[in-house]
């Protein structure tokens, strides 16, 4: 008797909680496009092809979160930013979401006012180098000059293991990602640090220049999309629509079937795709958001093998966890 009351007092204030409104929906709202941050010049997360289409995993999710909140995936300005401009742009309000391979840290939530809405891929700092080099592990750089783009997680990774390893390194700090790789392969450095998924890709797309991504992998990087704190509905938004992709995934809807699933029998699908409860309206969009998404991006599993499988990267820790990986949502209920 009391379970049953105190359920009907919480399904009682669920519509008055989500009648909260969201500063930052309404703002997307009013302008009719998601302002969303990326790099623009990583490939497989954020680089425009051949027609100046933005393409990959970042961008993918940044057309995912427009769907959802407009019903409409092209309703997305893309905002190149550079590592050190990043974080204003989010404080500032000049972009909505920030999507752009940005690492979970304590200090970004703690002190730059930020949050993790979710994690979309699970990388790590890694070193590149020249084969010619005959360089097989990261112990063996004791000397070397080590490009590196300043005021990153990456450049905090490559200091600590050089001073933990009691070995001694040449930083070679460059701004741009371009300018970086072009220095890298003129020689002004006898290795790259970035992320591994970055350079795995990088060396994917030079397949003549003789490279090596070293093994090691300094840390344990989640990235994905960041919000600003202070608007929780936005935060639910974002979160729940990356948590909706890999649902889709485990539940077998897709991009092409979507339409289909949305006479399953399975009361899961029915309540991802919105068939039957109110999830949308309780974060303040259709019931349909996450249908939207995934008609427009495909679920987890069909971004990665569109942007990724290409440039050769495997899913290791970013499968489901119910196949080993570290990749998993809470219940859409």
């Amino acid at each position: 008797m009391i379970r049953r009351l105190i359920a009907a007092l919480l399904l009682a204030a669920a519509p008055a909680a989500a009648q909260q409104a969201s500063t930052t929906l309404e703002a997307v709202r009013s302008r009719g496009v998601l302002a969303c941050g990326v790099s623009g010049e990583s490939p497989g997360f954020s680089l425009p092809d051949s027609r100046g289409e933005m393409r990959g995993m970042d961008a993918d999710v940044c057309r995912a979160v427009a769907a959802a909140a407009l019903g409409d995936a092209s309703k997305v300005r893309f905002v190149n930013l550079s590592p050190q401009a990043r974080f204003t742009a989010l404080q500032s309000g000049e972009v909505d979401l920030l999507v752009r391979n940005t690492g979970w840290t304590l200090t970004r939530e703690a002190s730059l006012g930020l949050m993790m809405a979710f994690i979309n891929y699970h990388d790590g700092t890694a070193f590149v180098v020249k084969e010619s080099s005959g360089v097989t592990s990261a112990g063996e750089l004791d000397g070397a000059t080590v490009c590196l783009i300043p005021g990153t997680s990456t450049e905090l990774d490559v200091t600590e293991y050089f001073r933990t390893k009691n070995i001694a390194f040449q930083p070679v700090l460059i701004g741009g990602v371009n300018e970086i790789q072009q220095a890298f392969l003129a020689g002004r450095c006898d290795a790259w640090a970035n992320d591994g998924s970055y350079l795995g890709a990088f060396r994917a797309q030079n397949p003549n220049a003789g490279l090596r991504v070293l093994p090691e992998r300094l840390s344990s990087e989640p990235v994905g999309a960041m919000v600003r704190k202070g608007d929780d509905r936005w935060f639910d938004l974002v979160r729940w629509t990356g948590f909706a992709l890999l649902v889709a995934e485990g539940l077998g809807v897709t991009a092409a079937n979507v339409e289909e699933k949305r006479s399953d029998a399975d009361p899961a699908v029915q309540r991802l795709l919105g068939g039957t409860g109110d999830l949308g309206r309780a974060l303040g969009v259709d019931n349909a958001w996450a249908a939207a998404a995934i008609r427009a991006v495909g679920n987890y599993a069909e971004m990665f093998d569109r942007n990724l499988g290409p440039l050769g990267l495997e899913r290791g820790p970013n499968r489901l966890a119910r196949d080993g990986g570290l990749m998993w949502a809470p219940s859409l209920r």
